[in-house]
Formats: structure tokens, sequence, C-alpha cells
């Protein structure tokens, strides 16, 4: 399939490693100009190397070494040298989640930090870029929120509660105006995906229960039907097509990618 969009540019946070990484990846790989942004210089580095390396000539890959929830990170990604400004054509946001634990040993700054990096940040972006989107008539929003939006999970009460505040913030947003001017927004919900923040999780989990990190990494890959965890490179093909031109009657929706775990209808 011919996803339309070659030649674009497309806006990545947390590019470096897992999630942001594959969604990064893929578009590239469809010949999309990327701009990754994420905090660790050298990782960051690597993996952009990485891409140009994979893709077609004349595709540019642009790395800015930043944090992507704060004004002054935002504002590099946006004066990228070579880059296209605020004129992007997509977005893809994401940002570290914030830290597992118990609810009780949470305080207000510790709640302001989850909204600001998982809420707001994403809000910004999408301030920041969604007019000229429209005056083009075509814009890609994709947010990387969680499955836990839908399904949450006790240990990541920070990250219920913020990706939640967004997922309502977007479900409005979506059906305004913009959805006849060409732009979509759509958030992607993965479930246990073999990442750097899995591995967290599976942390806390092990200090709560007192098992292995093995036993929970066998018992959490025995609870999902696909019998496994995903993988960064499938997460950012759907990513990709969510992206795509043939993806444009897609608003306002979230996608949930989790291996059948989530055992609903709706």
């Amino acid at each position: 399939m011919d996803l339309g969009i070659a030649g674009k540019w497309a806006l990545v946070g947390g590019a470096s490693k897992g999630l942001g990484f594959g969604c990064a990846q893929a578009l590239a790989r469809e010949g999309v100009n990327v701009v990754m942004v994420a905090r660790g210089a050298e990782a960051l580095q690597v993996a952009a190397e990485r891409l140009r390396a994979e893709v077609a000539a004349g595709v540019q890959v642009l790395a800015v070494a930043a944090d992507i929830t704060t004004p002054e990170g935002r504002a590099a990604a946006f004066a990228a040298p070579g880059g296209p400004g605020t004129d992007f054509d997509i977005v893809v946001t994401n940002a570290g989640g914030p830290p597992t634990g118990d609810f009780r040993d949470w305080d207000r700054e510790a709640w302001i930090k989850a909204v600001d990096a998982n809420m707001l940040t994403p809000i910004e972006l999408i301030k920041a870029t969604v007019d000229g989107m429209a005056a083009r008539g075509f814009g890609r929003i994709v947010n990387i929120t969680s499955s836990a939006v839908k399904a949450p999970i006790d240990i990541l009460g920070l990250s219920n509660g913020a990706r939640s505040g967004l997922t309502g913030f977007v479900a409005g947003v979506s059906r305004g105006k913009l959805a006849a001017q060409g732009v979509t927004m759509n958030n992607l919900l993965p479930g246990k995906f073999d990442t750097d923040r899995l591995a967290v999780t599976h942390g806390g989990a092990a200090q709560k229960t007192g098992k292995s990190l093995e036993e929970i990494r066998r018992a959490q890959q025995a609870q999902i039907p696909a019998g496994r965890f995903g993988t960064p490179a499938e997460f950012g093909a759907i990513c990709a097509f969510l992206c795509s031109v043939p993806a444009g009657y897609m608003t306002g929706q979230n996608v949930l990618v989790d291996g059948g775990a989530y055992p609903g209808t709706f």
C-alpha cells in the first residue's frame, strides 16, 4: 500500500529507542523526513545514524537532543537546522511515562510533573503545529498513550490520570473544525511491548510481589493471547498507517495494540 506521505515532515518524540524509534523508523522508511527528539544525545545519535543508513536517498533524518516536555526543548525541535520549523505534517507525541508506585507516596509535584509531560506537552505540540496543518489541508497527530487508559493498572496511577486527561482533550478537539480541514488526531494505546519501559514496570511488580524479574516476565507473557510481547517495529507500522493518506477518515480514535490482552468487547 502506498501511504502517500513521502516527502512530508514528521516530528517524533522519544525517538531514540522503543516505541518512538519504531514510529520514526516506519515513517522514514515511507519516505517521510523525520525530526527525532530525545533527551539522551548519545543514544539519539546512534538511532539517527541507523535510520540514515536504512532510508532512501533524499530522506532527511534530523536529531535534536532535548527534553520535549520543556518549552526550551520544544523550541529546539522547531529550530532544527534544515527542519520545517513548526510546519510539520505529522506529529507523534511521546514522552517517557511517569514512575510506578503507590499513589500514597506521590505528592503534588509528582502529579504536576506527570500531567506536564503526558498531557500538557502533547497539547502544546498540537497547538504549535495544527493550524499550519489545517492551512495546508493535511495533518496527522498521533499520541502514544497507554493501554492503561482503557484498562488502568494500579501501579501506574500517575500515567492513568495524566494520559486519560489527554485522551479526553483529543476526543473533543479531533471532532471540531480540524476534521474537515484534513487534520486527524488519534491515540495509540500500547499494551506490553518489549521496551525499557516494560522492564521498569516489571521491576516495580517484582518489588511489590517479591518475585524474580524472569517470573514476572513469564507470567505476563502468559496473560497475553498472542503469547508474547509486542515489538517496536510492528507498533511503528501501525503509527505510519494512522499518519497516511488512506487513514484520512479515522480521527478521534483510541487504537489499542496489546496482543488481545484487553478482554472487553468495547
